[in-house]
């Protein structure tokens, strides 16, 4: 899909937004899950999530290659569509970004107001993506998927950026939405020829890739039920799910009960709030915390972006 060397690159054009994010072995962390627990905080990027990188990669190369492009419209659950709205933005590119209804508040709130023109369509991710690729063809604009080689490479770099700044890991749990993050982990690891073991986290209640992946090919779901939007994914993407299973050891599935004692152990020995899909890998650790004691575990925090009611009745129980 791209080499070191355009990986790099693509590292440098994202530093040139903003600084690598932190990593950090945090000891509580290890008291809790028996293991040297580094976590790479992408809660710390301008947007609060990773996406960020993928959507200052993407937009650079469209406002270079097609100076006169009208726009770009896409579907999000809000991290993607951030991470498009802040890139358009820095590259002067007008984005237009669908959510289902009812989606988080605060996401739509800071689509708005890193620039983005939001309409609210459909009931879930799915039906939302639907209705952005008719609206591209509508409207001459172009449509933006949410997995895309340019994402992949952008979302990269923080696999890079984690590799060589933490010692050396035996394993990386990442959370899964539509595979972007997973695919960058596995690429960069194969790029660096390090023997980490990739380790995909996905909710029991969306479990597509989880379910293609035991089955080796794509199978779809009739709902997305999990709190944890990020991971509310009902159709997997078929590049993606080529390279999660030629790449990684396993995919592991966590309760939203599970996902919301993570995002509670995030706060108490680390005080970085986390949203769900950012804190699933550590509810996978913590599941899987006999299997892992001993080993140096990497953890991507892989967004920040949660609603304060959510929040309030999910993770604290209506306190």
């Amino acid at each position: 899909m791209f080499t070191l060397t355009e990986l790099e690159a693509a590292a440098a054009l994202v530093h040139g937004a903003f600084a690598p994010t932190p990593a950090i072995a945090w000891p509580l962390l290890a008291a809790r899950t028996g293991a040297e627990a580094w976590v790479k905080h992408e809660n710390h990027t301008p947007t609060g999530a990773f996406k960020v990188r993928g959507g200052l990669v993407y937009m650079e190369r469209l406002a270079r290659e097609r100076p006169g492009v009208r726009g770009v419209v896409s579907a999000t659950r809000g991290n993607h569509g951030q991470s498009l709205a802040y890139a358009g933005a820095r590259y002067g590119v007008p984005v237009t970004i669908l959510v289902p209804r009812g989606n988080s508040v605060e996401k739509n709130a800071a689509m708005r107001a890193f620039g983005a023109r939001l309409v609210e369509h459909g009931e879930d991710f799915d039906a939302a993506r639907e209705e952005a690729a008719r609206m591209a063809a509508a409207e001459g604009l172009e449509f933006a998927p949410s997995f895309a080689p340019d994402l992949v490479k952008g979302v990269a770099t923080y696999a890079l950026e984690f590799f060589r700044a933490a010692p050396p890991l035996d394993a990386l749990y990442v959370p899964i939405g539509l595979g972007s993050g997973i695919c960058g982990c596995i690429l960069a690891r194969d790029m660096l020829g390090l023997p980490t073991q990739i380790i995909g986290v996905q909710s029991t209640g969306a479990p597509s890739y989880a379910l293609s992946f035991a089955a080796g090919h794509v199978v779809t779901t009739p709902r997305a039920e999990t709190r944890a939007d990020g991971m509310a994914t009902r159709v997997p993407d078929p590049g993606a799910l080529a390279i999660i299973r030629a790449g990684a050891a396993r995919i592991v599935t966590v309760t939203d009960d599970e996902v919301a004692a993570a995002i509670r152990a995030y706060w108490t020995d680390t005080h970085n709030l986390a949203e769900g899909a950012g804190a699933a890998p550590l509810a996978a650790l913590l599941q899987e915390r006999e299997a892992m004691r001993g080993k140096r575990v990497g953890l991507v925090l892989c967004g920040g972006n949660i609603d304060i009611d959510l929040f309030r009745d999910w993770v604290l129980g209506g306190a």
